[in-house]
């Protein structure tokens, strides 16, 4: 493994690319073998503005400026989804290794051919599915056994940000990755009702999801809600797992008597400070034990960032490929398919159109 520094370029200095460019600086300030040293934004005066605050960082106005320069051996792609086939394309052929945000692309077909870039150029290419990176998704990862029930909330109130895209591109996708890591299993059925609210794309949606497993999975996202929540929950023989996203936090209760289920509580049990000398919660007598993981509190993106420079630096498979990117990508766009024939069969389409 090199130990060598590796320069990097953000590519957008949007939202994500400002907080891409951010937290470079802080790995690098905190003494991690990277370096920023470039910002790409066609808007100038965007791009220098971010610049600035990040000494070593240059601004550039163009991609093919920057690659004329070279330099730098990786980059975050953070530019609108429209752009991630060419933009992302350009750095691989250039021997770049990339960080593509999420969603991977607009369609399947740009999806596949970013797949089939990589594999060709031989390059780290990874996707910014970031609540993969959160504490509390990577403490659960051990527990589960045969999840078969999820429900899941993820409500935001209103932002301009990304009314380019409907909310479950927008915000659902992150859910979706989640569960589709999380159940492993082909889906079989799709149902959904999705409404514009604010903007002319889909604000809320809610949809249920089969899988061929026979675990079920519910998801509700909406941008026009008037309180943020992020939680996920889900069931397993014996036992139900609650996580909350934004406090990091996974509360598991258990029925004894699964084996499994009761191997991995004994494993938690001896690593969690305060829950007495076996580990359990009396809340609910001695029917269920409630328990939680130990949780090393960590921002989702400096995680992400972190593993995706450990991969360009070990040549490794990163922990997100791009195919995870289309296979989220594609259950996104078939749940938009199926709320656009909802629509129309139940006529919304035409009373949102009539809409002044």
């Amino acid at each position: 493994m090199s130990t060598d520094s590796i320069n990097v370029a953000v590519i957008g200095a949007g939202a994500f690319g400002r907080n891409h460019a951010r937290v470079y600086h802080e790995l690098q300030q905190s003494g991690a073998p990277v370096r920023l040293t470039a910002i790409v934004d066609t808007d100038a005066a965007r791009g220098s503005a971010l610049a600035k605050l990040y000494p070593g960082a240059e601004a550039v106005s163009s991609l093919q400026e920057l690659l004329r320069r070279g330099g730098f051996q990786a980059a975050s792609v953070a530019v609108p989804t429209v752009e991630h086939v060419k933009v992302a394309t350009a750095l691989l052929e250039a021997g770049v290794d990339v960080l593509i945000e999420k969603p991977l692309a607009s369609t399947l077909g740009e999806a596949d051919e970013l797949i089939q870039v990589a594999q060709r150029t031989r390059r780290i290419a990874q996707v910014g599915h970031l609540e993969r990176f959160n504490p509390a998704i990577r403490a659960t990862i051990p527990l589960l056994t045969r999840p078969m029930f999820f429900e899941v909330h993820r409500l935001s109130v209103f932002s301009p940000r990304s009314l380019d895209v409907d909310v479950v591109l927008d915000l659902m996708i992150h859910d979706l990755d989640v569960v589709l890591s999380f159940a492993n299993s082909p889906i079989k059925e799709i149902r959904a009702v999705g409404l514009p609210v604010i903007s002319g794309k889909v604000d809320i949606a809610n949809v249920r999801m089969e899988f061929e497993s026979g675990c079920v999975a519910n998801f509700t996202a909406s941008r026009v809600s008037t309180e943020r929540v992020r939680k996920l929950r889900f069931f397993q023989p014996k036992q139900y797992i609650s996580i909350d996203y934004t406090r990091q936090d996974v509360v598991v209760f258990t029925v004894p008597g699964e084996p499994d289920a009761m191997a991995a509580m004994r494993a938690i049990q001896q690593d969690t400070p305060g829950t007495g000398p076996s580990g359990q919660s009396p809340i609910y007598g001695s029917q269920i034990q409630i328990t939680k993981p130990p949780i090393t509190g960590e921002e989702p993106l400096k995680a992400e960032l972190r593993s995706f420079l450990h991969a360009v630096r070990s040549r490794t498979k990163p922990v997100i490929p791009l195919e995870d990117g289309r296979r989220a990508l594609a259950a996104a766009l078939d749940v938009l398919a199926t709320i656009r024939e909802h629509n129309q069969r139940t006529k919304l389409d035409a009373l949102h159109a009539m809409r002044p």
